[in-house]
Protein backbone atom coordinates (compact mmCIF):
# COMPACT_ATOMS: atom_id res chain seq x y z
CA UNK A 1 0.00 0.00 0.00
CA UNK A 2 0.75 3.41 -0.82
CA UNK A 3 -0.08 6.41 2.30
CA UNK A 4 -2.80 3.62 3.05
CA UNK A 5 -3.65 3.27 -0.69
CA UNK A 6 -4.08 -0.15 -2.11
CA UNK A 7 -3.17 0.00 -5.54
CA UNK A 8 -4.16 -2.29 -8.39
CA UNK A 9 -1.77 -2.46 -11.59
CA UNK A 10 -3.59 -3.51 -14.70
CA UNK A 11 -0.89 -5.59 -16.73
CA UNK A 12 -0.98 -7.04 -20.66
CA UNK A 13 2.58 -9.25 -20.07
CA UNK A 14 4.63 -11.32 -18.34
CA UNK A 15 7.43 -9.51 -18.44
CA UNK A 16 5.24 -6.09 -17.21
CA UNK A 17 3.94 -8.20 -14.47
CA UNK A 18 7.56 -9.04 -13.29
CA UNK A 19 8.58 -5.46 -13.73
CA UNK A 20 5.42 -3.81 -11.53
CA UNK A 21 5.82 -6.18 -9.08
CA UNK A 22 9.19 -4.64 -7.92
CA UNK A 23 6.97 -1.33 -7.03
CA UNK A 24 4.68 -1.49 -3.94
CA UNK A 25 2.13 -2.33 -5.45
CA UNK A 26 -0.68 -4.54 -3.80
CA UNK A 27 -2.52 -6.73 -6.91
CA UNK A 28 -1.92 -7.27 -10.24
CA UNK A 29 -5.34 -7.53 -13.10
CA UNK A 30 -3.73 -9.80 -15.71
CA UNK A 31 -5.31 -9.57 -19.10
CA UNK A 32 -3.68 -9.46 -22.63
CA UNK A 33 -4.36 -7.08 -25.49
CA UNK A 34 -4.76 -3.74 -23.31
CA UNK A 35 -5.31 -2.04 -26.75
CA UNK A 36 -8.27 -3.62 -27.05
CA UNK A 37 -9.50 -3.06 -23.13
CA UNK A 38 -8.01 -6.32 -21.82
CA UNK A 39 -8.84 -9.30 -22.55
CA UNK A 40 -8.35 -12.94 -20.96
CA UNK A 41 -4.93 -13.91 -20.43
CA UNK A 42 -3.79 -17.39 -20.89
CA UNK A 43 -2.95 -19.99 -18.54
CA UNK A 44 0.19 -20.64 -18.81
CA UNK A 45 1.11 -16.94 -18.05
CA UNK A 46 -0.82 -17.16 -15.10
CA UNK A 47 0.63 -20.42 -13.81
CA UNK A 48 3.83 -18.86 -14.21
CA UNK A 49 3.74 -15.14 -12.52
CA UNK A 50 1.85 -17.20 -9.79
CA UNK A 51 5.00 -18.97 -9.17
CA UNK A 52 7.33 -15.53 -9.83
CA UNK A 53 5.70 -12.04 -8.03
CA UNK A 54 4.47 -11.99 -4.61
CA UNK A 55 1.15 -9.96 -5.53
CA UNK A 56 -2.15 -11.73 -5.75
CA UNK A 57 -3.68 -11.70 -9.32
CA UNK A 58 -7.06 -11.37 -10.55
CA UNK A 59 -7.60 -12.98 -14.20
CA UNK A 60 -9.67 -10.90 -16.63
CA UNK A 61 -12.28 -13.68 -18.57
CA UNK A 62 -13.47 -11.55 -21.48
CA UNK A 63 -12.91 -13.50 -25.01
CA UNK A 64 -13.06 -10.43 -27.58
CA UNK A 65 -12.94 -6.82 -28.16
CA UNK A 66 -16.38 -4.88 -28.15
CA UNK A 67 -19.35 -5.30 -26.21
CA UNK A 68 -20.45 -7.46 -23.46
CA UNK A 69 -23.16 -8.87 -24.88
CA UNK A 70 -22.31 -12.83 -25.12
CA UNK A 71 -23.32 -15.46 -27.04
CA UNK A 72 -23.73 -18.57 -25.44
CA UNK A 73 -20.78 -20.71 -26.82
CA UNK A 74 -18.67 -17.26 -25.43
CA UNK A 75 -20.68 -17.52 -22.14
CA UNK A 76 -19.50 -21.35 -21.35
CA UNK A 77 -16.15 -20.65 -22.64
CA UNK A 78 -15.89 -17.89 -20.27
CA UNK A 79 -17.34 -20.13 -17.47
CA UNK A 80 -14.46 -22.65 -18.45
CA UNK A 81 -11.73 -20.20 -18.64
CA UNK A 82 -12.66 -18.55 -14.97
CA UNK A 83 -12.72 -22.06 -13.55
CA UNK A 84 -9.16 -23.24 -15.04
CA UNK A 85 -7.72 -19.58 -13.83
CA UNK A 86 -9.30 -20.38 -10.25
CA UNK A 87 -7.63 -23.96 -10.21
CA UNK A 88 -4.38 -22.31 -11.34
CA UNK A 89 -4.74 -20.37 -8.46
CA UNK A 90 -6.46 -17.26 -9.60
CA UNK A 91 -6.73 -14.75 -6.46
CA UNK A 92 -9.97 -13.28 -8.45
CA UNK A 93 -12.20 -13.19 -11.79
CA UNK A 94 -12.52 -9.55 -13.10
CA UNK A 95 -15.64 -10.03 -15.77
CA UNK A 96 -18.63 -8.24 -16.85
CA UNK A 97 -22.04 -9.54 -18.37
CA UNK A 98 -24.87 -6.92 -20.02
CA UNK A 99 -28.00 -7.92 -21.42
CA UNK A 100 -28.57 -6.32 -25.25
CA UNK A 101 -30.21 -3.72 -23.78
CA UNK A 102 -26.67 -3.12 -21.29
CA UNK A 103 -28.22 -3.43 -18.11
CA UNK A 104 -26.69 -6.28 -15.89
CA UNK A 105 -27.21 -10.19 -17.03
CA UNK A 106 -28.17 -11.24 -13.75
CA UNK A 107 -28.33 -15.12 -14.11
CA UNK A 108 -24.83 -15.42 -15.74
CA UNK A 109 -23.42 -12.86 -13.52
CA UNK A 110 -25.15 -14.74 -10.62
CA UNK A 111 -23.86 -17.98 -12.02
CA UNK A 112 -20.04 -16.82 -12.64
CA UNK A 113 -20.12 -15.09 -9.03
CA UNK A 114 -20.90 -18.51 -7.22
CA UNK A 115 -18.15 -20.12 -9.15
CA UNK A 116 -15.55 -17.85 -8.05
CA UNK A 117 -16.97 -17.74 -4.37
CA UNK A 118 -16.70 -21.79 -4.33
CA UNK A 119 -12.76 -21.27 -4.81
CA UNK A 120 -13.28 -18.45 -1.85
CA UNK A 121 -11.52 -15.93 -4.09
CA UNK A 122 -13.03 -12.47 -5.72
CA UNK A 123 -15.32 -11.60 -8.26
CA UNK A 124 -14.59 -8.26 -10.04
CA UNK A 125 -17.63 -6.67 -11.92
CA UNK A 126 -15.48 -4.39 -14.96
CA UNK A 127 -16.41 -1.33 -16.59
CA UNK A 128 -19.02 -2.81 -18.07
CA UNK A 129 -20.75 -1.41 -15.22
CA UNK A 130 -19.71 1.86 -17.14
CA UNK A 131 -22.38 1.32 -19.71
CA UNK A 132 -25.37 0.39 -17.60
CA UNK A 133 -28.39 2.61 -18.56
CA UNK A 134 -28.69 3.40 -14.34
CA UNK A 135 -25.83 3.01 -12.10
CA UNK A 136 -27.64 2.97 -9.12
CA UNK A 137 -30.07 0.33 -10.23
CA UNK A 138 -27.27 -1.68 -11.51
CA UNK A 139 -24.97 -0.98 -8.21
CA UNK A 140 -27.94 -2.64 -6.47
CA UNK A 141 -28.16 -5.85 -8.58
CA UNK A 142 -24.50 -6.19 -8.30
CA UNK A 143 -24.92 -5.83 -4.14
CA UNK A 144 -27.68 -8.49 -4.45
CA UNK A 145 -25.52 -10.81 -6.33
CA UNK A 146 -22.84 -10.40 -4.22
CA UNK A 147 -20.01 -9.08 -6.42
CA UNK A 148 -17.08 -8.46 -4.35
CA UNK A 149 -15.98 -5.19 -6.08
CA UNK A 150 -16.49 -3.39 -9.39
CA UNK A 151 -14.11 -1.10 -11.52
CA UNK A 152 -15.80 2.27 -12.53
CA UNK A 153 -14.74 5.99 -13.75
CA UNK A 154 -18.26 6.41 -12.82
CA UNK A 155 -19.22 6.32 -16.90
CA UNK A 156 -17.11 9.60 -16.86
CA UNK A 157 -14.47 9.58 -20.18
CA UNK A 158 -10.68 10.56 -19.33
CA UNK A 159 -10.19 14.19 -18.69
CA UNK A 160 -13.40 14.20 -17.42
CA UNK A 161 -12.41 11.27 -14.60
CA UNK A 162 -13.33 13.81 -11.73
CA UNK A 163 -17.16 14.46 -12.37
CA UNK A 164 -16.98 10.48 -12.54
CA UNK A 165 -15.55 10.29 -9.21
CA UNK A 166 -18.03 12.37 -7.95
CA UNK A 167 -20.64 9.83 -8.85
CA UNK A 168 -18.74 6.86 -7.11
CA UNK A 169 -18.60 8.93 -3.83
CA UNK A 170 -22.12 9.04 -3.64
CA UNK A 171 -22.63 5.36 -4.54
CA UNK A 172 -20.20 4.40 -1.98
CA UNK A 173 -21.33 6.41 1.05
CA UNK A 174 -24.68 4.31 -0.03
CA UNK A 175 -23.47 0.69 -0.72
CA UNK A 176 -19.41 0.85 -0.10
CA UNK A 177 -20.13 -1.44 2.96
CA UNK A 178 -21.53 -4.43 0.61
CA UNK A 179 -19.64 -3.64 -2.43
CA UNK A 180 -16.27 -2.36 -2.60
CA UNK A 181 -15.66 0.90 -5.69
CA UNK A 182 -12.34 0.86 -7.31
CA UNK A 183 -11.92 3.87 -9.31
CA UNK A 184 -9.94 3.32 -12.56
CA UNK A 185 -10.21 4.55 -16.42
CA UNK A 186 -8.52 7.41 -16.97
CA UNK A 187 -5.98 8.15 -13.38
CA UNK A 188 -2.86 9.83 -14.71
CA UNK A 189 -0.03 11.52 -13.04
CA UNK A 190 -2.00 15.00 -13.03
CA UNK A 191 -4.95 13.51 -11.53
CA UNK A 192 -4.47 10.49 -9.20
CA UNK A 193 -4.51 13.10 -6.21
CA UNK A 194 -7.83 14.47 -7.15
CA UNK A 195 -9.33 10.55 -8.30
CA UNK A 196 -8.72 9.59 -4.36
CA UNK A 197 -9.95 12.75 -2.89
CA UNK A 198 -12.95 13.10 -4.73
CA UNK A 199 -13.87 9.24 -4.97
CA UNK A 200 -13.07 8.81 -1.32
CA UNK A 201 -12.09 5.16 -1.74
CA UNK A 202 -9.28 3.35 -0.07
CA UNK A 203 -7.92 1.47 -3.53
CA UNK A 204 -6.94 2.45 -7.14
CA UNK A 205 -6.36 1.24 -10.39
CA UNK A 206 -4.70 2.06 -12.89
CA UNK A 207 -2.72 0.96 -15.94
CA UNK A 208 0.30 3.15 -16.48
CA UNK A 209 1.06 2.26 -20.13
CA UNK A 210 2.76 3.77 -22.85
CA UNK A 211 2.91 2.31 -26.64
CA UNK A 212 5.65 0.02 -27.51
CA UNK A 213 7.18 0.52 -31.02
CA UNK A 214 6.23 -3.00 -31.37
CA UNK A 215 2.53 -1.71 -31.82
CA UNK A 216 0.92 -2.47 -28.04
CA UNK A 217 0.66 -1.26 -24.89
CA UNK A 218 3.22 -1.47 -22.27
CA UNK A 219 3.96 -0.59 -18.38
CA UNK A 220 5.88 2.45 -17.84
CA UNK A 221 7.79 2.01 -14.77
CA UNK A 222 8.62 5.78 -14.55
CA UNK A 223 4.92 6.99 -14.93
CA UNK A 224 4.16 4.78 -11.73
CA UNK A 225 6.79 5.64 -9.97
CA UNK A 226 5.31 9.09 -10.23
CA UNK A 227 2.04 8.22 -9.89
CA UNK A 228 2.53 6.70 -6.49
CA UNK A 229 4.93 9.60 -5.48
CA UNK A 230 2.04 11.81 -6.12
CA UNK A 231 -0.46 9.68 -3.57
CA UNK A 232 2.65 9.39 -0.91
CA UNK A 233 2.16 13.41 -1.13
CA UNK A 234 -1.76 12.97 -0.25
Amino acid sequence: MVNNYLIEICIGNIEDAIKASKFPIDRIELNSALELGGLSTSLETLKYLKKTIPQPICCMVRPRGGDFFYNETEYQIMLKDAKAFLEAGADGIVFGFLNEDKTINKTRTKEMTDLIHSYGKEAVFHKAYDETPNMEQATKELVELEIDRVLTSGQAVYPDIIEGCRKINTLNEKYGDRLQFLPGGGVRIENVQDVLKTAKTNQIHMTSKKQNPGGYLEFDSEQLEKILNNIKKL
